[in-house]
């Protein structure tokens, strides 16, 4: 596509042509969501009924969500996050203090902070793609930015805010990052990966009851970490986390129709 979009194509994609593939459907909007002279020339060759039905749609949002007008404004801002993501995070940090101040109590058992910080981001990876949590889901997953890009964005910035309070908390009763960094990230791939099938909502809490099943509640019967987080288990995370993103990667246009899921 060059500076514009040309007249014969623009004609095509305001008239819903069959004949246009996917990928120039996606070109033109992606073109359209940056050029404000092409999405004039859309409004003048577009059919009249559909113009109108637009226009009356567009004036119920600004009535009904008057949070998220002017859309365009903040459309960069609501691809990365979403005000639904701040007391998940602050419920996040909550955890890792009582779980710092768990392990300052009792410092003979297992390390509280080892055992969750690796499941701390799912609370907020869950609000990453979910209908629920945004008042403006359909906008912006409707977008040529959204699905797979905006759960990937979504969870990169879950994941730039907790990571530097997991390392200020590990750090603080003195366990490695190698010990929680690996099994975090692995632990967030599966989530998205698992929610290319299930949302990802209802992957976060999958994923979360398995890590307590399997991790958590056997050191707190026992007494001892389980071997899952020795650090000679570095590779495994590590391969295991590089799969789980191909996969994902594999599945990124599932994303695209979990609307009823999430």
């Amino acid at each position: 596509m060059n500076s514009h979009i040309d007249d014969d194509l623009l004609a095509r994609y305001a008239g819903i042509s069959e004949s246009l593939p996917d990928a120039a459907v996606w070109g033109v909007e992606v073109h359209l969501d940056s050029c404000s002279g092409c999405r004039s020339r859309l409004g003048e060759v577009v059919h009249p009924g559909t113009a109108s039905m637009v226009a009356r749609v567009g004036g119920e949002l600004t009535g009904s969500l008057p949070a998220v007008v002017p859309y365009r404004r903040f459309g960069v801002v609501r691809r990365w996050s979403t005000w639904s993501l701040l007391p998940r995070l602050m419920v996040s940090v909550g955890a890792l203090v009582a779980a710092l101040l768990l392990e300052v109590v009792n410092p003979h058992y297992p390390s509280p902070v080892l055992l969750i910080a690796p499941v701390v981001p799912l609370f907020g990876v869950a609000a990453a793609c979910s209908r629920r949590d945004d008042p403006a889901w359909e906008l912006v997953a409707a977008s040529p930015r959204g699905g797979a890009l905006m759960v990937l964005r979504r969870t990169v910035t879950v994941l730039t805010a907790l990571l530097p309070v997991l390392a200020v908390v590990g750090w603080a009763v003195g366990t490695s990052v190698a010990l929680w960094l690996l099994p975090c990230l692995t632990v967030t791939s599966a989530t998205i990966a698992l929610g290319s099938l299930l949302g990802v909502r209802r992957a976060a809490g999958v994923v979360a009851a398995a890590w307590v099943a399997v991790v958590t509640a056997p050191a707190m019967l026992t007494h001892q970490l389980p071997d899952v987080l020795d650090a000679d288990k570095a590779p495994v995370w590590a391969m295991t986390g590089l799969v789980l993103a191909a996969l994902t990667w594999t599945r990124a246009d599932a994303f695209q129709r979990l609307a009823s899921r999430n």
